[in-house]
């Protein structure tokens, strides 16, 4: 066979291969026949352990990959039983098909945005095992790029519409969260998300909607044929020329598109000669320019996660390290290969974003909403993401604290009927004009707050109950005396050391109340 096999007097065999991760089938067999099965176990474990399978979406990052595996192996040759030399990477379609060759074992490892991440952990039962770090942090932001500079937030429907990719963060969830909180965008129980999305637009570009929605795909420009394998129209895909973040800007550049929703990431790189020509559409209707992304973009989301399988997970997280270790920002061989740019390739953010900073691996034991924060899951859910459509509109619940919309947040996510999505304000009077401008719907108030929010056109729609024996007291709802509050009761309370202080000697001392208003601690 041309290869040399030795077994060391002291330790475990040592292997010379030109291409170690192919021997023979029939050679094991005969090794078995010989009663060396230790030595065949630890050489197939070795071998299975070591080859690495990473999944691409377009022939420009399967260049980068094979590009990736070349540089592999020149730094770690492959005599080295402890490295990682052996990659491979494998052609699929889209990132759906990556997410099923994943789960299929026949790819073991892929960048997702983390709307994908979300469902391949969810319904897939796949893991992610690290995230990407940008220069600001793991998060992105979701802006809306137009040309024209009469358009504005409110103005969008019946506009052309270009997205980065169906439930994606910035390109997708986070936009259409925005635009229904806002009542810009409504949806109807009798129809799904995406066919109402399809009524808002005259038209759009979604990739990966074509299976389900493919009148979200009307903008799209991917090559169409009957056979699967040739067709690119509306695929998650750098096939799909409007795919992506990237994508879906140069959808609006071309003038395919009005507005475009992608991440704050990909803005920053566009050149100084376009930034002129385009602008940001803010929240408060006005716009600015792409600079400004920080205070005007539509909400905030996680980034990008790597995932596998949960039996692959131990493996992924010893190799990303060394990957990164060899050509990451400050890889010591990253004059070889650059894991963080894709320029040389014809395309942008193959394999991971081009903006990554670096990539953090994360505890085995992690829960996804961890990694993708309670707020943005409750989001997701509350967009039907796991394929389930609503009975009803989003109901928002307006929280005055942290403390509050984390709450919310965990009871957004353990309920099954109406979807919640959690809105924070500053105080229970910011909820209250919130309310009033329709950009949330539900407060929990105290009695005088109550009866401020009467008195500007909001009624009460439920009451607490603290038990059998409390009383009810009377008030003045929308002109009609009606028992709907309970009582409570007003205490004084002192430390018990302070036995000098009564009632009638509070002057001059300090004072602690609920707040202003309070029917106990004020009035």
């Amino acid at each position: 066979m041309g290869q040399k096999i030795r077994k060391e007097k002291h330790g475990a065999p040592k292997v010379w291969l030109k291409e170690w991760a192919r021997i023979p089938a029939e050679y094991c067999q005969k090794l078995v026949e010989a009663k060396n099965i230790k030595f065949v176990t630890e050489i197939h474990s070795f071998i299975i352990a070591k080859k690495i399978r990473w999944c691409t979406v377009s022939n420009p990052e399967q260049r980068k990959c094979a590009e990736m595996a070349k540089a592999l192996m020149a730094v770690l040759p492959p005599t080295d039983l402890n490295t990682f030399a052996r990659l491979s990477c494998i052609r699929a379609s889209s990132q759906t098909d990556c997410i099923n060759k994943v789960t299929a074992n026949r790819a073991d490892i892929v960048t997702l945005d983390a709307g994908d991440v979300y469902s391949a952990v969810k319904q897939y039962g796949l893991t992610a095992f690290a995230k990407e770090i940008y220069s600001d942090g793991s998060c992105v932001l979701s802006v809306a790029v137009v040309r024209n500079s009469n358009l504005d937030i409110t103005s969008l429907r019946g506009l052309r519409s270009c997205h980065s990719g169906l439930r994606w963060t910035a390109g997708w969830s986070l936009p259409l969260g925005f635009l229904l909180s806002r009542n810009y965008l409504s949806w109807t129980k009798e129809r799904t998300l995406t066919q109402d999305v399809s009524s808002f637009f005259n038209a759009s570009c979604v990739p990966g909607a074509a299976a389900i929605a493919p009148h979200l795909c009307a903008l799209c420009q991917g090559q169409k044929s009957y056979v699967s394998q040739k067709n690119h129209h509306c695929e998650t895909s750098h096939s799909e020329p409007f795919y992506s973040n990237y994508g879906a800007l140069r959808c609006l550049k071309s003038g395919t598109g009005d507005v475009a929703f992608v991440d704050h990431l990909t803005i920053q790189s566009i050149e100084n000669s376009e930034r002129d020509k385009l602008r940001l559409l803010c929240t408060d209707g006005t716009q600015a320019p792409l600079s400004h992304y920080n205070a005007c973009h539509l909400g905030r989301g996680p980034g990008g996660a790597v995932v596998t399988r949960l039996s692959f997970r131990k493996v992924a997280r010893k190799f990303l390290p060394t990957l990164q270790m060899l050509f990451g920002r400050q890889g010591r061989e990253n004059h070889r290969f650059q894991l963080f740019d894709s320029t040389s390739f014809g395309a942008r953010d193959l394999l991971f974003k081009d903006a990554t900073a670096k990539l953090a691996a994360l505890p085995d034991d992690v829960d996804i909403s961890e990694v993708l924060g309670l707020g943005f899951i409750a989001l997701l859910k509350g967009l039907g993401h796991e394929g389930s459509s609503l009975e009803d509109s989003v109901v928002r619940w307006c929280c005055i604290s942290h403390a509050e919309q984390t709450k919310c947040e965990q009871w957004a996510l353990s309920i099954d009927s109406d979807p919640l999505v959690c809105v924070r304000g500053t105080s229970m009077q910011d909820c209250v004009a919130k309310i009033k401008r329709d950009e949330v719907d539900a407060v929990s108030l105290d009695a005088t707050h109550v009866f401020i929010a009467a008195k500007c056109g909001l009624v009460p729609v439920v009451t607490e109950y603290y038990g059998k024996d409390t009383e009810c007291t009377a008030i003045e709802v929308s002109g009609k005396n009606t028992k709907v509050l309970p009582s409570i009761v007003g205490l004084a309370v002192s430390k018990r050391s302070s036995r000098s202080i009564t009632m009638g000697n509070l002057g001059s001392r300090r004072s602690c109340h609920g707040h202003m208003y309070s029917p106990a601690g004020v009035q």
